[in-house]
């Protein structure tokens, strides 16, 4: 991701568009019309809506009407605080970024306490609230996303030191993955480390200590992926998926032939055969093959190209940010949901390991569809402040 954002940056260097706000182009196409907030609810209630709907398919067999209403609960708690974060003063926000950053890790110590922690498939990672369970590690999301805003925008003329550009962001990066990654979640810690080490990278940080120290966590990642059974397994079937197609490539091997029974314009909805029981997460981790063989290669392509602009136009947008506090705001938001939908992708098509991943706005779970919200709430309150930068503020909460 910190090398995709590099290559969007010289392409618009090289194309003569100057990193400043003063832009005519970019102003032209930003003023108080908000065209990107527009495109971005549009894009989270249409991707959300065919959630629902597949999840009715995917969970036919599973319960559907269980399933559709805590899943409506969720979304209906997820827009209230959505908009809640699309409104709120984000200076409200920057002087409580410490608490919620602490708030945020002693929820995932408390997933590690015997008899809070609720364990599912080997995994210690929920917390239960009253019928519904809550996933800690994704609220850990926003309050590393926070508190690296507001480090970096304290820290701008140290930003090139290393005890206050690198080591003490690298501490702070440190404590929530050392804490998700024990209870065990991979993935989650991988993308965390991602998003973090590019906000870093964007806000000056030098690549001389970025580097050698990534490639350190990558080794260190490996070798934890390489003595544990279960991880290694995966990585091990996905290099070969036809071989492990009846063992641990299951999964895997399902999904693909859903998308090519789908072909082009899918079966038909709820015709589809995999979510009978063939494929173990179909209303979760792998709906998208679902997507696939039911609709077609024509909606899985629309999603990817959903998730292709919300990037693109997003990005494009912050380049006419002038606080880094925003900007480190929105940026880390849209790089949890970006580079989620990319593994979740990837995975699913055989690209890259299996790994448990929630399809933004689509999957099934309460916990990434709230925390999805409330980036994209961010992000539409940073895009507030920037088309209206001399207007009332929010008063304060």
């Amino acid at each position: 991701m910190t090398l995709l954002i590099a290559l969007i940056e010289y392409y618009f260097k090289w194309c003569g568009k100057e990193w400043e706000a003063g832009n005519r182009l970019d102003r032209s196409l930003t003023k108080s019309n908000n065209w990107v907030s527009i495109y971005l609810v549009a894009v989270a209630l249409g991707l959300t809506t065919l959630g629902l709907v597949m999840l009715f398919s995917a969970g036919a067999v599973r319960g559907a009407q269980s399933l559709l209403t805590k899943q409506f609960i969720w979304l209906g708690i997820s827009i209230f605080v959505g908009v809640y974060a699309a409104f709120m003063n984000l200076e409200w926000l920057k002087r409580r970024a410490w608490l919620i950053y602490g708030v945020s890790m002693l929820a995932l110590v408390l997933t590690l306490v015997p008899g809070l922690g609720i364990k599912v498939n080997g995994a210690q990672r929920w917390l239960g609230l009253g019928p519904l369970r809550v996933q800690p590690s994704e609220f850990a999301k926003i309050g590393l996303v926070v508190i690296l805003a507001v480090y970096f925008a304290a820290r701008q003329r140290e930003i090139k030191t290393f005890m206050w550009g690198f080591f003490v962001p690298s501490l702070i990066i440190g404590g929530c993955c050392g804490l998700i990654i024990l209870q065990p979640d991979f993935g989650t810690c991988f993308l965390c480390g991602a998003v973090a080490a590019t906000m870093m990278f964007q806000s000056g940080t030098s690549l001389r200590w970025l580097l050698p120290v990534a490639g350190l966590a990558v080794a260190a990642f490996s070798v934890l992926v390489y003595f544990d059974p279960v991880r290694i397994r995966r990585v091990t079937s996905f290099l070969d998926v036809e071989a492990n197609a009846g063992d641990s490539a299951y999964q895997l091997w399902q999904g693909m032939l859903a998308f090519g029974v789908g072909g082009v314009n899918g079966v038909g909805l709820g015709m589809g055969r995999q979510q009978m029981h063939f494929l173990p997460e179909a209303h979760t981790d792998f709906i998208f093959p679902v997507i696939g063989e039911e609709l077609g290669l024509i909606s899985t392509f629309s999603i990817l190209v959903c998730f292709t602009l919300l990037f693109l136009f997003v990005y494009w947008k912050l380049r006419l940010s002038t606080k880094l506090y925003e900007y480190q705001l929105a940026l880390g938001g849209l790089l949890f949901i970006s580079l989620q939908s990319i593994i979740n992708m990837g995975v699913v098509t055989g690209s890259l390991p299996t790994k448990g991943m929630s399809l933004p706005f689509i999957s099934y779970g309460g916990s990434n569809l709230m925390v999805t919200f409330i980036f994209l709430g961010l992000i539409i309150n940073v895009f507030r402040k920037m088309d209206n930068p001399q207007g009332l503020q929010p008063r304060e909460i």
